[in-house]
């Protein structure tokens, strides 16, 4: 979106999306799979630029309390994290390493991704075999994230990087975008190990919409069910809904182009990228993120409470937002 704004079209599409799906806020992801600062300030550049440029219709906020403000002069807003944390190759010490991350606050950033798929610094991202778990430097990285006020997301991360990040936060840790490992086998699920992990730091597990990660019927019943299971085995405080960017609106398939020529996405390296993508039309329609009401309706036919269903809609992600800054 950071270029459509200059076509009136997709501006009016856009406008009209979020109007159909209900929602006030998102978390907006400004990067890229890298840990390289030029590379996540560009991409945050760009966001910045679009809301600028959208100020009728968009705000960038960079604390809670904001939120409410935006929504009462009817306008949507954008809360700031990346897609890795910003760490320099040049440092010659720990504490130059973890300037980044003070920086990016101070640029609006609130939630960073402590891996994507692949290894770093850090740790092990959910795509590697080894499953290493988190390194030393990763424990100064949390450590940083918690003093800042930087809310540390496993959601690409490995499995013992997941348990390891949320053993040694001292502040909520939160897996954006998942799915239970209880009712899926995809690498991008969490086991009930980890998801305990992150319950007793106080954050939240969010329920990705991709159709292939949910497995089974790969539609908006099987997204309820991990919502459920997540819920009902460790509490509605736990659990959020975290779309990502699979399900856009309806008509679009993720999957459906090409790759850039001469410039492979890293998606195509990890194992099972392309599984389950053909002809899943009719799942993606089902999952895209304009149809949010309907998870709504979903949670009220499960025996959700208002009270309840208002916490997993949102409610929890701003409660961690919240505690984060504390």
């Amino acid at each position: 979106m950071s270029s459509s704004f200059r076509d009136p079209k997709m501006v009016e599409r856009l406008k009209e999306a979020w109007e159909y799906a209900g929602v006030d806020c998102i978390f907006q992801n400004s990067g890229t799979e890298s840990n390289d600062i030029e590379v996540l300030l560009r991409r945050l550049s760009c966001y910045t630029h679009t809301v600028d440029k959208l100020s009728d219709f968009y705000e960038r906020a960079v604390f809670p309390e904001q939120l409410t403000d935006i929504w009462k002069r009817g306008k949507k807003s954008l809360y700031m994290t990346t897609n890795g944390v910003p760490v320099s190759s040049k440092y010659i010490s720990t504490e130059e390493a973890l300037i980044g991350i003070d920086v990016f606050f101070k640029l609006g950033v609130r939630m960073m991704h402590l891996t994507y798929n692949r290894r770093n610094l850090i740790g092990d991202g959910c795509s590697e075999v080894a499953n290493g778990g988190l390194s030393d430097f990763g424990k100064c990285v949390i450590a940083e994230m918690n003093r800042v006020g930087v809310i540390p997301d496993c959601a690409h991360s490995g499995l013992q990087t997941s348990y390891d990040a949320a053993k040694c936060s001292s502040k909520p840790m939160v897996c954006s975008h998942a799915v239970a490992g209880g009712l899926s086998t995809h690498y991008r699920s969490k086991t009930d190990e980890v998801i305990q992990a992150i319950k007793e730091t106080g954050g939240y597990v969010g329920i990705c919409a991709h159709p292939p990660f949910l497995q089974h019927e790969m539609n908006i019943k099987t997204f309820i069910d991990h919502v459920d299971y997540v819920a009902r085995k460790f509490g509605v405080d736990h659990v959020a809904i975290g779309t990502d960017h699979g399900c856009p609106l309806a008509e679009e398939v993720p999957g459906k182009n090409p790759p850039r020529k001469n410039r492979p996405i890293w998606e195509s390296y990890w194992r099972d990228s392309s599984a389950g993508l053909a002809g899943l039309k009719d799942e993606y329609d089902s999952m895209a993120w304009t149809n949010w009401p309907l998870f709504t309706v979903g949670l009220v036919q499960r025996g959700y409470s208002d009270e309840e269903i208002r916490k997993i809609i949102g409610g929890n992600v701003l409660r961690v937002c919240q505690e984060s800054l504390a």
